[in-house]
């Protein structure tokens, strides 16, 4: 993104702009013009303010629009820039207000070190690369390690020529040295951000060097001016510092809100960079301490305030250098455990895959061995209803029943075999459910007789119709109601009931295990809330039904009793949406509840 691209954001960037231009060119024309006096030091000092005034504004939507590690970026490039404001503020104070010379032993000084510190932090947070939030937190961890060292620097080397012994030449040599030292670092900190951004960033990061540049050389400019005598407030030398301070207005007003788009292979070498040049800034306070004692030309004062300074600065960044260890150990482990995670779960999938191809030859197997068993079973059924159509006896006649039957059920597992180990294609259509329910019950009447249970009905009349295959669908109901028959026989059920109702979109089947007579006790009650899927215990003839309602958009789920009976649940997809409500008649009709007799 372009500065003229970031300019749609806010149209007054260009009334702005010319606000700053018409700025700078008074000030330049006021340099020209007017001669050394208080008004051109008024006059210089008041638009220096009102240019960095104007940065520092220019710079605050970016931080109030963005969000996380942006927003954090923005806000350390506008305190830094508030930073400088205040000092040309308090500068401004003193030669318009106050109508004095700035003192050469300047407290706010200060000010004007800091003011690079919070633009420094801003870079170590690189938000044109991409970083995960463990790496950004390691990252300022590492900056704020070298932001000790830096205020540890200045204290060390300027303020004992300030407070503990006055020198206005030691105390201007030793912050011009440690202030160019700064400069010079925060270059090359940008040159690098700048070499390794693209697209928008590094034409911000272009802009913002060009900037930092001037304002390095507009300093060296002055110094020199200074060491001569010719410089003054408001003159020619003043112009290159001014050109800086409009030049960050350019940047805030023109500048879009990029999203990260450097590569990020490269991101991780600025982080390591950073983590070494913190160990080294560690590394370098006893050689700061040895120097402090062994620096005889400084006075004893100074010495022993050098001294313990040393000792000070080296416990606190020891307690940051130890913690930073303790969050990489935590970050660490965390990963060993993340990575143990992963292996147990490679090997759970490939044992999930190992099982998943026997099941699938166990499937053509089975599938293979069910064809060949139904021709045998297809003879057993005709001779058995063959020897019923002779004349027997009445025991000779159960018998041939019995025989029949235990056929059909061991045909109809077949069936499902071949169901489960090669499922065809269905054909779905507009199913009632009612109808089916009725058939199963009625195909299955020789089990539950035999079984001594009853089976009683309550079908919600003017159901929906289920969109389904009407012969998947009714071997899932008889395969279901046969698995329901067998559990009650050995839970001393007397009774199953069958209910269907209709829920929203779905239409529900429930065969309820209930006692033969009817109490208190026997209140069907669920004691767990939420209905668990039921597993697929029943053999191969349940998991078939599983994959059938499975294709239908459905499911099979099992609800707990209190008295240790189950409820089992069929839910199945209407085939259209409910027709709009009919007005309700006079005769009001009632669910059938009745024994399938």
């Amino acid at each position: 993104m372009t500065f003229e691209e970031g300019a749609s954001v806010r149209p007054y960037s260009k009334l702005w702009t010319l606000g700053a231009v018409a700025g700078l060119a008074t000030l330049v024309l006021a340099a020209l013009v007017l001669p050394k006096s208080f008004r051109l030091t008024a006059f210089s000092d008041v638009i220096q303010c009102l240019l960095l005034l104007s940065g520092t504004l220019s710079l605050l939507p970016h931080a109030l629009r963005s969000r996380g590690r942006m927003r954090l970026f923005w806000a350390l490039i506008t305190l830094g820039m508030a930073f400088w404001f205040f000092y040309q503020l308090l500068w401004t104070y003193i030669e318009v207000w106050l109508r004095r010379d700035v003192p050469d032993l300047f407290v706010g000084d200060i000010v004007l070190f800091l003011h690079i510190v919070p633009l420094m932090a801003a870079l170590a947070l690189r938000p044109h690369a991409p970083q995960d939030e463990y790496a950004a937190r390691l990252g300022m961890l590492d900056f704020a390690l070298l932001l000790v060292w830096w205020f540890y620097l200045y204290v060390l080397i300027v303020l004992p020529w300030q407070y503990a012994v006055a020198d206005e030449i030691a105390y201007s040599k030793n912050l011009n040295s440690v202030y160019l030292a700064e400069k010079v670092a925060f270059l090359i900190a940008l040159a690098i951000a700048w070499a390794g951004s693209r697209g928008g960033w590094r034409f911000f990061y272009a802009n913002l060097f060009g900037a930092s540049v001037v304002y390095a050389a507009s300093s060296y400019l002055a110094n020199w001016a200074i060491s001569r005598n010719n410089y003054y407030s408001g003159s020619l030398y003043d112009i290159p510092l001014a050109v800086s301070m409009a030049w960050i207005t350019l940047i805030g007003l023109w500048t879009g809100d990029h999203q990260p788009q450097a590569n990020p292979r490269k991101a991780t070498a600025p982080g390591v960079w950073l983590a070494r040049l913190g160990i080294i800034a560690a590394f370098s306070l006893p050689l700061f301490g040895g120097w402090a004692l062994c620096d005889t030309a400084a006075p004893a004062p100074i010495r022993s305030f050098r001294l313990v300074l040393t000792l000070a600065a080296a416990l606190v960044m020891g307690i940051m250098v130890f913690a930073r260890q303790r969050l990489l150990d935590r970050e660490l482990l965390h990963l060993l455990k993340h990575s143990h995670d992963s292996f147990a779960n490679l090997k759970r999938l490939q044992a999930q895959i190992t099982e998943s191809e026997k099941l699938a030859s166990i499937g053509q197997l089975v599938g293979g061995a069910a064809h060949e068993l139904n021709n045998p079973i297809t003879a057993m059924l005709g001779y058995s209803d063959l020897l019923l159509s002779t004349s027997l006896s009445a025991e000779q006649s159960a018998l041939a029943t019995n025989i029949r039957q235990q056929v059909r059920r061991t045909k109809s597992l077949v069936a499902s075999l071949l169901s489960f180990a090669k499922p065809g294609l269905a054909i779905k259509g507009p199913v009632d459910l009612n109808t089916l329910v009725r058939t199963a019950v009625k195909i299955s009447q020789p089990q539950w007789q035999t079984l001594q249970i009853e089976v009683r009905l309550e079908l919600a009349p003017d159901l929906p119709p289920a969109n389904a295959d009407s012969n998947q669908l009714l071997q899932v109901c008889l395969q279901v109601l046969g698995d329901a028959l067998h559990t009650a026989n050995r839970g001393n059920h007397g009774a199953l009931a069958l209910t269907t109702q209709c829920a929203g979109t779905n239409l529900i089947l429930k065969i309820s295990e209930v006692g033969s007579e009817p109490s208190a006790s026997r209140t069907l009650q669920r004691t767990d809330p939420d209905l668990e899927p039921l597993e697929p215990h029943g053999g191969v003839g349940l998991t078939a039904c599983q994959a059938i309602l499975h294709e239908h958009q459905g499911r099979i789920l099992c609800e707990k009793q209190e008295n240790g009976s189950n409820t089992i649940s069929v839910e199945l997809a209407i085939s259209s949406p409910l027709p709009e409500k009919l007005p309700v008649p006079l005769t009001p009709q009632l669910r059938q509840s009745q024994p399938f007799a």
